[in-house]
């Protein structure tokens, strides 16, 4: 035990940084530097989870070496880039710093910062017993540029998603007091899952809301207000099929259409953090396992734990769905996946970064697509073998739900 300890505080010791942002490579010098004269960068995302031997033992291999390898990304200005976007606010995230932007037209956009800070979420014991880095370097399992590649599959899928692209912000007065933070930093740069004016190219859609505004949305209009289930379905079975593990309710927007009386809203997929995550390490599978965390699962080629995956979120909104439902959005996804989709989608990759994991990821891809109408079959059987109950769903903590809505968002009795 003592010997185990002993392992555990060298491994977490290596560093003492908690965080690091981007790291720009081919320039020694960035003080001075106007960025204008220049159209791209290379960076690497952190170099904070480079890692000797042990601590790849003790923590996990993880993406290490995708966090620290290089990739040219384009440089943009908020006072051009969409004909030019102001600051709206900054976004609340406990990892992830955001800014909302909007543009002359009215459509909001984000900023997501590749680089994350889980300091925040450090518990005082292990600050106590200097065990941070056990939660910080947990990152590492996350592939910094994950939702390039899901953005691809999610067209080919037809999943409705936030569209992002990698863009680097370098210091300018249109951030204003935000220049220090969000100045010199690597961003997904995409659609804000909210607002007034839509983007999405759907029909007659009036509004893109949250989850908590579409189930007021519910309680305002009753009946006339319904979700496309089917598309619902196929995001979901599509999440499984990325391994994306963290999809609870504010990691959606919906695009609420208007026809006649009526109200459809359609699902769209927001913040692809933890797509293709890939944790190991003697200490990350003591921490996080089916008997702790079920719902946190390596992206392997196939799903060991589907019961962990299903959330209230599926729950609330899916137990209405018929089974021929599930069934025919996963025959639909394994058309539209086919080998040549998945192969393509990785070309937003240079080949540098494919070389690292774009085979090992495209393998497992193919594997969960192929047993996808299983997981659909036992998707639809674990949802509806919950018992009913009332459903707090995340960001919608201060609603007062009554009757069947607390339960579900379709229920009749």
């Amino acid at each position: 035990m003592l010997l185990f300890l002993g392992f555990v505080y060298l491994s977490v010791s290596e560093t003492e940084d908690k965080f690091r942002t981007c790291s720009i490579l081919n320039f020694s010098d960035i003080e001075g530097l106007n960025f204008k004269d220049f159209d791209s960068v290379s960076v690497a995302a952190s170099t904070l989870y480079e890692a000797s031997f042990l601590k790849q033992i003790m923590q996990g291999e993880q993406y290490r070496k995708a966090w620290a390898a290089p990739m040219t990304v384009p440089i943009v200005y908020l006072d051009t880039l969409k004909g030019g976007l102001k600051i709206i606010e900054q976004g609340g995230g406990k990892q992830t710093h955001s800014l909302e932007l909007e543009d002359s037209l009215g459509i909001r956009y984000t900023l997501r910062s590749v680089t994350k800070n889980p300091e925040p979420l450090v518990p005082d014991l292990a600050k106590d017993l200097n065990l941070e880095n056990i939660i910080i370097d947990g990152i590492s399992a996350q592939h910094p540029y994950a939702a390039l590649v899901v953005a691809n599959l999610a067209d080919a899928a037809k999943v409705l998603h936030t569209q992002p692209i990698l863009v680097f912000v370098p210091k300018q007065s249109e951030l204003g007091k935000f220049n220090d933070k969000f100045g010199n930093r690597l961003f997904l740069f995409e659609y804000e899952s909210e607002g007034e004016v839509d983007w999405t190219g759907l029909p007659s859609v009036v509004e893109i809301v949250d989850t908590e505004d579409l189930q007021e949305y519910k309680t305002k209009y009753g009946d006339a207000v319904t979700i496309d289930k089917n598309a619902l379905i196929r995001a979901r079975l599509f999440d499984f099929i990325i391994g994306d593990w963290d999809r609870h309710a504010k990691q959606w927007g919906w695009a609420v259409q208007k026809n006649d009386g009526s109200f459809t809203a359609t699902p769209v997929a927001a913040d692809r953090d933890n797509a293709f995550f890939d944790q190991d390490g003697v200490i990350p599978k003591l921490i996080a396992n089916d008997l702790t965390y079920p719902e946190i699962q390596d992206f392997d080629e196939t799903i060991g734990n589907l019961d962990g995956l299903i959330s209230t979120f599926d729950e609330y909104f899916l137990r209405q769905a018929t089974v021929d439902q599930f069934e025919l959005e996963a025959s639909k996804l394994q058309e539209l996946l086919s080998d040549d989709q998945i192969e393509k989608a990785f070309e937003v990759w240079p080949k540098t970064m494919d070389d690292l994991n774009g085979e090992e990821i495209r393998k497992k891809l193919k594997s969960r697509r192929d047993d996808i109408p299983t997981y659909a079959s036992q998707f639809y059987t674990l949802v509806n073998e919950r018992p009913l109950k009332k459903i707090v769903l995340k960001g919608s903590e201060e609603l007062q739900l009554k009757g069947t809505l607390s339960k579900c968002f379709d229920c009749t009795n």
